[in-house]
């Protein structure tokens, strides 16, 4: 036993080394050993790498979308019942699961570019099987084919994101992950109101096909053709994205020492997750998803109208208006998280979160004691109001982000699947028990949902690392001690 643990500590050593002599470097004043921030390059490809990459985010969003506007033609034209649809719309989240649990493995094994176009491919079948649809067998079919889309694209995209991104830029453009699935589910909502629902599923090839062609265009993780060996790939991937007059072999070099000492460590199992070396990303990666999700947001999402329709506020309003600051407050979220920092940014929005709860709950009580009722349907759209802003800056994107960023490529299949599957289960529970607990009490259940994001707060100061301005190297280097 002594021996195993002098080992797996001078493998961790060694993980730590290739990160204290950059970090000596840059003390001594030692530009060229940025760690990643290549210079003279011109980061053009990372941007379009990055889009193709969010095509696979928008078209989540496309199909987390599809089943609210489409709900009265579809059950018209095939006849459906209530229970039938509501089977339609909530297999989604089952194939989701699915998706996250697969997708990992596949994404070790067939690259970065090959995970996206699974799951591209998964989003294509769905699509083609709704359009077709006679019957609900068929129906059920395609939407659980979107869900494995779906929980497929929220696992890579960032990933890819992050692996390609310079430090410099890896925060706000993983974050346009979250703002192009909220710009999906408001486009898909507007168009459906206009088009018929089989146009819709059309619609939702588009950015299938973006993805698809785009990837033909943009380069591989440089950090997974590491991992396989490929040291030619590698370095041509990292050329073309740092810009071709980038020197970029201080990052290479960085890159190459992580992964060689990777290698020196076992081939990583689920099992090996719940080791000691890795237990503290893990516990983030997954607490974070936790943090997100049991916090009330899909019960919130999906049912936004009933909630202003029981506070006595105009649905139709309230959702637009909704749907609108959750699309700008993302925006502005992505746009300032390499400035911020990650830890201050989901700080400051669970703390909002938990005000809006509590907003939404002293109407619901003053409404349920019919005390102040004038007053009720405002505090209830302000109390949703800052609750959607508060989560959209920061608890909607940056455990994603954090995700992407925290586990060592040698086990970042393994984990990544265990963190997405916990928030696909988590967006399950939490939209399954929402009218439960409004059933049971109203104000109750936002006061719940305030204690969570409570508890969110004091998991993220105690457990949340800062990761701004840091490779990936560095961060993982940190955290798997």
């Amino acid at each position: 036993m002594a021996i195993k643990g002098d080992v797996e500590s001078d493998l961790q050593e060694g993980i730590r080394e290739p990160l204290m002599r950059v970090e000596k470097n840059l003390a001594d004043g030692d530009g060229s050993a940025d760690g990643g921030s290549s210079r003279g390059g011109n980061p053009w490809m990372v941007y379009l790498s990055t889009f193709v990459a969010v095509c696979g985010s928008y078209e989540f969003g496309c199909c987390a979308g599809y089943s609210s506007p489409t709900q009265s033609a579809i059950r018209e034209d095939l006849s459906l019942s209530l229970a039938e649809y509501s089977v339609f719309g909530s297999i989604l989240t089952l194939g989701a699961m699915i998706g996250a649990i697969t997708i990992g493995p596949i994404t070790d094994l067939l690259g970065r570019k090959g995970a996206l176009r699974v799951s591209s491919a998964f989003c294509v079948a769905g699509w083609l099987a709704i359009y077709f649809s006679k019957e609900a067998w068929s129906l059920d079919i395609g939407r659980l084919a979107n869900g494995y889309g779906m929980g497929a694209f929220s696992y890579v995209v960032p990933v890819f994101i992050a692996e390609i991104a310079p430090k410099n830029l890896r925060g706000r453009l993983t974050a346009i992950n979250q703002l192009m699935i909220c710009c999906g589910v408001s486009v898909s909502f507007i168009i459906g109101v206009l088009v018929s629902w089989r146009a819709l599923a059309l619609i939702g090839l588009i950015p299938c096909a973006v993805n698809i062609f785009g990837l033909f265009f943009i380069p591989e993780s440089p950090r997974w053709l590491a991992k396989k060996g490929r040291h030619k790939e590698f370095e041509v991937a990292l050329q073309k994205l740092r810009g071709k007059d980038a020197d970029v072999s201080h990052e290479a070099a960085e890159i190459q020492d992580y992964i060689e000492t990777l290698d020196r460590l076992p081939k990583a199992k689920l099992l090996d997750l719940f080791q000691r070396r890795y237990s503290r990303s893990v516990i983030i990666g997954v607490g974070l998803m936790v943090c997100q999700q049991f916090g009330g947001i899909n019960g919130v999402c999906f049912y936004v109208s009933d909630i202003f329709d029981q506070a006595g506020f105009s649905s139709s309003i309230g959702t637009i208006t909704y749907a609108i600051l959750q699309v700008v407050v993302t925006g502005i979220g992505a746009a300032v998280m390499d400035k911020a920092g990650r830890k201050p940014l989901i700080l400051v929005s669970a703390s909002g979160v938990v005000l809006g709860c509590l907003l939404t709950a002293v109407s619901f009580f003053l409404k349920v004691h019919e005390l102040a009722l004038t007053a009720t349907p405002i505090l209830a759209v302000t109390g949703i109001l800052v609750y959607i802003g508060s989560f959209s800056i920061g608890m909607g994107a940056v455990p994603w982000v954090v995700m992407s960023e925290i586990f060592p490529i040698n086990i970042k299949g393994q984990a990544g699947s265990l963190a997405t599957l916990v928030n696909w289960f988590g967006a399950w529970l939490c939209s399954y028990t929402f009218n439960y607990l409004m059933s049971w009490s109203s104000y109750g259940t936002f006061i719940l949902y305030a204690a969570i994001n409570a508890l969110a707060i004091l998991f993220v100061i105690l457990m949340v690392p800062e990761t701004k301005g840091r490779t990936l190297e560095q961060i993982q280097g940190a955290i798997n001690k």
